[in-house]
């Protein structure tokens, strides 16, 4: 019985996180003076680079989710929520590819998803900072990301352009097991890079 209400545990936990994500987004949205912003993937980009054995490399995610509800005003009802599709993963080497989204790495066949929710919003003296939890491979770790956000007026509708740049540690996140685990061919850093075009709703 207890494995069945372990399986049921664990295909309940992301709908609950889903509903609780949607709530609130919902009151984060209503509040005065908050925008709600969603990504436009055609003009936006998600890259990572990383050391392999040696040498710097780069890759991005093809599919990837934001939504973002925001007040320079009113930053405590912001919001920030994005999520990637990690079997999206792009280095542009096939083999290497496969490898990554394979199960000693992203694992993306049981784990599809990385998300990063982030309830607070500061300000700092370059821009923003979102404050929250990001989560890879079903670990879950506290995580800041700066980022710059300007808004324009496109034809009459309002645009937002957000970017930013963060690193994080791979073993943090569970990303590498078996010969994965050494750090001397795969570095443990990896940096992340984004520039986000959003549009208002």
């Amino acid at each position: 019985m207890n494995h069945i209400r372990s399986a049921a545990a664990a295909c309940l936990a992301p709908m609950l996180l889903a509903l609780a994500g949607l709530a609130a987004g919902a009151r984060a949205a209503d509040a005065p003076g908050v925008t709600h912003y969603v990504l436009d993937p055609a003009k936006s980009s998600l890259e990572f680079t990383f050391v392999q054995a040696g040498a710097q490399n780069k890759g991005r995610f093809r599919r990837f989710q934001v939504s973002f509800d925001f007040s320079p005003e009113n930053l405590v009802a912001s919001r920030l929520d994005v999520t990637v599709e990690t079997n999206s993963a792009d280095t542009g080497d096939e083999e290497r590819d496969d490898t990554l989204r394979g199960a000693d790495l992203f694992a993306a066949s049981k784990f599809p998803q990385a998300h990063f929710a982030a309830t607070q919003i500061n300000r700092t003296a370059a821009g923003y900072e979102a404050v929250g939890k990001l989560t890879i491979r079903g670990m879950t770790r506290d995580a800041r990301v700066p980022f710059a956000f300007r808004t324009a007026s496109e034809h009459g509708a309002e645009v937002g352009q957000m970017s930013g740049k963060t690193s994080l540690r791979r073993l943090d996140y569970g990303v590498g097991q078996g010969d994965w685990k050494a750090t001397d061919q795969l570095g443990n850093e990896v940096g992340v890079a984004f520039e986000l075009r959003l549009t208002a709703h």
